[in-house]
């Protein structure tokens, strides 16, 4: 399998939901809210855009992962404040440059 080396362009991004149980007891209005988050996501995904993206469950709980391509700081931002779940206030969002990436060529 080929690999690719690249430096900033790759994005990391955490969604940190409004609860650490929020995977197991979200209400009908947050479920909707993540439904938009998800179709978000997807069609950025379909532009080859995204390299990941995911809830993950750790020791803090549960919360989103995502690495996506973008050409700069002000491009990435605007993604990831454009998400749903952060627009309509129910989560807050962390983003960085990866200062390099290896990824599937």
């Amino acid at each position: 399998m080929a690999m690719q080396r690249t430096t900033g362009t790759h994005w990391v991004f955490r969604l940190i939901p409004p609860r650490p149980t929020f995977d197991q007891d979200m209400t009908e209005t947050e479920r909707e809210v993540m439904i938009r988050h998800a179709d978000y996501w997807r069609e950025i995904a379909e532009t080859g855009r995204m390299v990941v993206y995911g809830p993950v469950r750790d020791d803090t709980g549960a919360w989103g992962l995502g690495v996506f391509e973008a050409s700069d700081d002000d491009e990435a931002r605007s993604l990831v404040h454009g998400d749903p779940a952060v627009t309509s206030g129910m989560s807050t969002v962390e983003v960085g440059p990866m200062l390099a990436a290896i990824v599937r060529g």
